[in-house]
């Protein structure tokens, strides 16, 4: 932390919360003041604390990230940094680094399933993958600080792991996703802009291939894994802990399954599909103008007309 922003913190929190802030203890709203919390409150309306957090960069924009190179099991190997990353500071690379890919060797889908694998898979895909860059935007790359909220977050925007749905097409399963990103529990980020920029790093992803694919969802997994065992240590038992539970291991078992079943495919089918996702994602964005541009006619129109008129 700069200098500067070290005093920006004193003048708004006490030096006791400052320093209990740096000694690295965790500080919940509650353990301010009433006087503090208005102080914080007016600082995050006005922006002055977001200029201190420093932008997170995703690790599929790094160099690196085309380099990954995943065994013929699908498991993981060790692989260089390209020089400009080893110059980084730790606290990148421990937000952005690559994660890791499997452990253990990925088993083929027939094993996991008898039936033969839908062709809408790649549509889920897509929705899962989106859920995944949202979360790790929302939490500036540290998901895991909070990996019960994280994975609450995935199963609120995708509609396959959240809600069991099952989209037919990229353009269902895109407009559910921005539908989610401009609700009131997340327009905050950035509402339809922001949902257009994350849908750039599905792009980005899925361009990729599938070693970088497979390691973006074994990220996705070992979070949802974490996930489970801190729901898991939440007492007292309730509906909704159960309930919350049953989410995660539906999730848990889904992003697996997609896992594996990206793993056998072919490295030719992911230029297709980001194709796709961009194609669908212009028409979006063109449909976004046409209509505020029909809603500034109507709005133009109704200021010309004559709304009340003298009786004779």
């Amino acid at each position: 932390m700069s200098y500067f922003s070290l005093l920006y913190l004193n003048s708004i929190l006490s030096e006791g919360i400052v320093q209990k802030f740096l000694s690295g203890q965790e500080i919940s709203f509650d353990d301010l003041s009433v006087e503090e919390k208005k102080r914080f409150q007016r600082a995050i309306a006005s922006g002055e604390l977001s200029k201190m957090i420093k932008p997170w960069e995703p690790w599929w924009s790094k160099l690196s990230a085309r380099k990954i190179c995943l065994s013929k099991e699908g498991t993981q190997l060790v692989q260089p940094l390209a020089e400009e990353e080893m110059e980084d500071d730790t606290e990148d690379q421990d937000s952005s680094k690559i994660p890791l890919g499997p452990e253990t060797p990925l088993p083929p889908v027939s094993r996991l399933s008898s039936k033969e694998p839908s062709p809408i898979l790649t549509v889920h895909l897509v929705d899962i993958l989106y859920s995944y860059c949202f979360t790790l935007r929302l939490y500036n790359g540290d998901w895991g600080s909070d990996p019960l909220g994280s994975v609450l977050v995935i199963c609120s925007v995708s509609s396959v792991l959240g809600q069991g749905g099952q989209p037919e097409t990229v353009l269902e399963a895109l407009s559910h996703c921005l539908q989610q990103t401009c609700s009131p529990a997340f327009r905050h980020m950035g509402g339809l802009q922001f949902g257009f920029g994350v849908i750039d790093d599905v792009i980005s992803l899925v361009e990729l291939g599938s070693s970088s694919l497979i390691c973006a969802l074994c990220d996705m997994h070992r979070l949802v894994q974490e996930a489970g065992k801190v729901a898991k240590s939440e007492k007292p038992r309730t509906s909704r802990r159960d309930e919350i539970r049953s989410s995660i291991r539906h999730a848990e078992r889904k992003i697996y399954f997609i896992m594996c079943w990206v793993h056998e495919q072919p490295q030719e089918a992911w230029s297709s599909l980001a194709a796709i996702v961009r194609t669908e994602k212009a028409s979006v964005v063109e449909s976004q103008s046409r209509g505020k541009a029909q809603r500034l006619n109507n709005k133009a129109e109704t200021k010309g007309k004559c709304l009340i008129q003298e009786i004779q």
